[in-house]
């Protein structure tokens, strides 16, 4: 028997999902960019205020009273009890702690997700564009994401249900469904959230349903439409939510699952497995974000209304600029008449203004055309870049 030779040899033995895994198209971008002078940051989901001080000052009290320890794996029970009146407050009727657990992240809450419905070989359906990473970590773990194609008219993204239908094979597990999305902004309306329900009962599929985005919508409602709207409690429906967007927390990691009851004891091990918990302190932060945190949501959701309602306004009268109207999450979705790839694009604008850009090539089938901007950013910050890129672009 010969010896592996080298790291090439050493690499070779490694996982071809672990191979194969792609480099975020985003992460690139932020990578090559990050050290530049006079960046102006709009490539990923995060705002540029850090997180308020009732809510650090939460963790620092944890720390200083020594909750340093290993802690329950399903979330400190203040937590999800503060999990479930958030959501009763939110949802208009009572929630049980039960169904509630803590997660290290929303992408943490998508893994489990994942490694609790698609099995190796087995699909999951994407609406695409999307946000690249379920796809990614669905590949990893050997499943196969299959990609529907939303369809784009007139500045507006639909979900097409017949091309969802046809999609299904004898593999198909589970339905990924992002609403809000990120990136496009589309939507789902109360009647498309109960039909999506109802086709996957028929299928006998579980829905991850990503309502990160819930709050962030821009017209009269409070919040997006949600599976909780037209589900029962003990459907096959996995919730995944995060932290990081409502109370400006992207750094601190921690989210949370939703599941059917009679899951606890799965999604328990599947957290000691993986992370054994989440840091009590970051938990303790958690709170004080559930308990004293609307003011401060409520400033972050109008802070991106004014974002977007500025670079729209601009936007619209640009004769090369075609535009998606997001009515929900806080990205402006666009592409430019006359340039096709926007890998390539987005590092000529990063070079040349400044302006960070996520290229649509990171967010699947449908998405190589097109720019993700984040509006929840200060309004200087995104007059300069409006500025920017209309002089690049020219007329």
């Amino acid at each position: 028997m010969h010896r592996m030779q080298g790291i090439e040899g050493v690499l070779g033995t490694l996982r071809s999902q672990a191979l194969s895994a792609p480099e975020s198209g985003i992460v690139e971008l932020v990578n090559a960019g990050r050290e530049q002078e006079n960046l102006i940051p709009l490539w990923v989901g995060e705002g540029e205020l850090p997180t308020p001080d009732f809510i650090c000052e939460a963790a620092y009290k944890s720390l200083r009273d020594g909750e340093t320890f290993y802690t329950y794996q399903r979330g400190l029970p203040e937590l999800r009890e503060a999990l479930a009146n958030y959501h009763e407050n939110v949802y208009g009727r009572p929630f049980s702690s039960d169904r509630f657990f803590v997660t290290g992240s929303g992408m943490h809450a998508i893994l489990i997700a994942l490694q609790a419905t698609v099995s190796a070989g087995e699909e999951i359906l994407v609406p695409s564009p999307v946000w690249p990473n379920l796809a990614a970590c669905a590949g990893i773990a050997g499943a196969h994401p299959v990609f529907v194609p939303m369809q784009f008219s007139e500045g507006r993204w639909e979900l097409d249900m017949e091309l969802l239908q046809a999609s299904v094979t004898s593999k198909t597990k589970a339905l990924f469904i992002n609403s809000p999305c990120n990136p496009t902004g589309w939507v789902a309306t109360r009647e498309t959230l109960a039909e999506l329900r109802e086709f996957a009962l028929k299928n006998n599929l579980w829905i991850i349903a990503d309502e990160v985005y819930g709050r962030f919508v821009f017209g009269e409602e409070k919040r997006a439409p949600s599976f909780y709207d037209v589900a029962q409690d003990d459907d096959p429906i996995l919730y995944v939510n995060t932290f990081s967007k409502n109370w400006a927390m992207t750094g601190w990691r921690i989210g949370w699952l939703s599941c059917p009851k009679g899951m606890g004891q799965i999604v328990e091990n599947l957290v000691q497995y993986s992370t054994s918990g989440t840091a009590a302190f970051m938990q303790r932060a958690a709170v004080a974000a559930l308990q004293n945190g609307d003011e401060f949501l409520q400033f972050q959701v109008e802070k991106a209304q004014r974002g977007r309602a500025l670079l729209t306004e601009r936007f619209v009268k640009h004769s090369r600029l075609n535009l998606s109207m997001p009515d929900g999450a806080f990205y402006l979705f666009f592409s430019i008449d006359g340039l096709a790839d926007s890998r390539e694009t987005a590092f000529a604008i990063l070079r040349e203004t400044g302006v960070g850009l996520a290229p649509g090539t990171a967010f699947g089938p449908g998405g190589k055309p097109f720019f993700r901007l984040c509006f929840a950013r200060d309004i200087g910050q995104l007059n300069d870049a409006s500025r920017l890129l209309c002089r690049w672009i020219g007329d």
